[in-house]
């Protein structure tokens, strides 16, 4: 399927997840950082004009969660609707990070478009500093949760952790490390792992994540280990040594990532990224507003995904 990109604009870590009612729903960060927007619709084209688009969660005035509203991700676990999201006290800036924690929001009922959400509470990471960009899977029985977290122990923003789940909001801890950034693509700007996302085919389990300041270096980097293997063993998880997405400069598609998966409407594999359309930002990447949803299908190559060029 070609998509004419972008699919959404100005909605930075998009999320597609297909339910088995038939429905894509879509939820990102909004620019303002201040709730939590979900979406549904039929087709994966039909998200940029949706049937049904609601405010799930409108962010308190003052508290824990009450500012930056980051890289919400929406998951049916354990029967329960989840939205999984993180939050700061405030937009200062403290030891060079904000002060996001990770947070979620659950609705109990049946259909997650109805005005039912209500908070849940924090999912504690087991580390006391900053960490964000959450989300979950199922396999094999069990529920897991990949997270991105700064260890005060460990030079850099972020590095990437999972942990098996116990409930919906509850982590069975300590998690395991999987990757820190190490390599050059991986540091430009800031030293960053996060944005992790799953996919699961070819007899393996795909982990992709993204690298790099928020700029035209933010890049993708993937891990993977065999479906059969303990996956909260580190050295059951290898490492691309290079990007496996990147800022296509002809195309003028730059700092593809934050990615997630799905499946268009003929069963086909389809990668779901954000990425600004020029390079010249005025201050903080972060609060420039133009990081809009794209699409495109992928193939395989050899039993490995080939996600191409951004487009």
């Amino acid at each position: 399927m070609k998509f004419n990109n972008p699919i959404i604009s100005q909605r930075a870590d998009p999320q597609v997840y297909l339910h088995d009612d038939g429905y894509y729903y879509f939820t990102a960060s909004v620019p303002e950082y201040d709730r939590i927007e979900l979406r549904r619709a039929k087709t994966l084209k039909g998200l940029a004009d949706p049937e049904s688009i609601i405010t799930a969660w409108q962010k308190p005035d003052e508290g824990p969660y009450s500012e930056l509203i980051w890289a919400p991700e929406i998951h049916l676990v354990q029967g329960r609707w989840m939205i999984y999201f993180a939050a700061a006290p405030s937009r200062e800036i403290k030891d060079d990070l904000f002060q996001h924690r990770m947070y979620a929001i659950e609705n109990l009922s049946s259909d997650p478009m109805t005005p039912e959400w209500t908070f849940a509470g924090q999912v504690d990471s087991g580390i006391d500093a900053f960490c964000l960009d959450a989300t979950v899977f199922h396999h094999q029985e069990k529920d897991y949760y990949i997270w991105a977290q700064k260890d005060p122990k460990i030079a850099g923003n972020s590095n990437l952790y999972i942990a098996e789940m116990a409930t919906p909001i509850q982590l069975k801890l300590p998690g395991t490390l999987l990757t820190v950034p190490e390599f050059e693509w991986e540091t430009r700007g800031f030293m960053v792992n996060e944005g992790p996302y799953l996919l699961q085919s070819h007899g393996k389990v795909w982990l992709t994540y993204s690298a790099s300041a928020t700029d035209e270096n933010y890049c993708m980097g993937m891990l993977w280990a065999d479906e059969s293997s303990d996956l909260l063993v580190a050295d059951n998880w290898h490492k691309s040594p290079v990007p496996v997405f990147r800022t296509n400069w002809p195309a003028k598609v730059y700092g593809p990532g934050h990615s997630s998966f799905t499946k268009d409407e003929q069963g086909n594999d389809v990668l779901v990224y954000h990425a600004r359309d020029y390079t010249e930002i005025e201050g903080d990447p972060l609060w420039d507003p133009n990081r809009h949803t794209r699409m495109k299908s992928f193939t395989w190559k050899d039993g490995m995904p080939d996600f191409g060029n951004a487009e």
